[in-house]
């Protein structure tokens, strides 16, 4: 199966360029949420944050966090969202790992935080301890 992130980095495949180096590529999303939604993409392929190394995660966000610095000083943004969908349950449709950088402006109408305004967690504690058992798991096999 074709990636279409790896065929745009090989040049393969259109895409408009924000800032290219060795290690990384960064594009104008195509179904943009906000002006200026820019992907933070590594070259090199890996799927998701479970076959990403640490230190290519580091270079995503370093990339990220300049291009959102770029954003707010401009026209585009008042502030940035910057995440990774991890998975297809977090709504991640292509494969190839990357980083979202949305431009946002004070008074749009994008929701995307919306619904952590009125969640909460009924346990707090115990999901705290599953988490912390499941990273001691993970730190001893490692």
């Amino acid at each position: 199966m074709s990636c279409v992130f790896c065929a745009i980095a090989a040049g393969e495949a259109p895409a408009i360029r924000i800032h290219e180096d060795d290690s990384y590529l960064a594009i104008l999303d195509i179904r943009p949420f906000t002006r200026g939604h820019t992907l933070v993409i590594p070259k090199n392929h890996t799927v998701d944050l479970d076959d990403t190394p640490p230190e290519t995660l580091a270079g995503m966000i370093a990339l990220g966090q300049r291009i959102a610095q770029a954003a707010k000083a401009t026209e585009l943004a008042d502030a940035t969202n910057i995440g990774i969908n991890d998975g297809r349950a977090a709504f991640q449709t292509v494969f190839h790992i990357h980083l979202h950088v949305l431009p946002r402006r004070n008074g749009d109408k994008l929701s995307v935080a919306k619904g952590m305004l009125v969640r909460r967690d009924p346990d707090r504690e115990g999901t705290a301890r599953i988490l912390r058992d499941a990273l001691a798991r993970t730190d001893t096999s490692s």
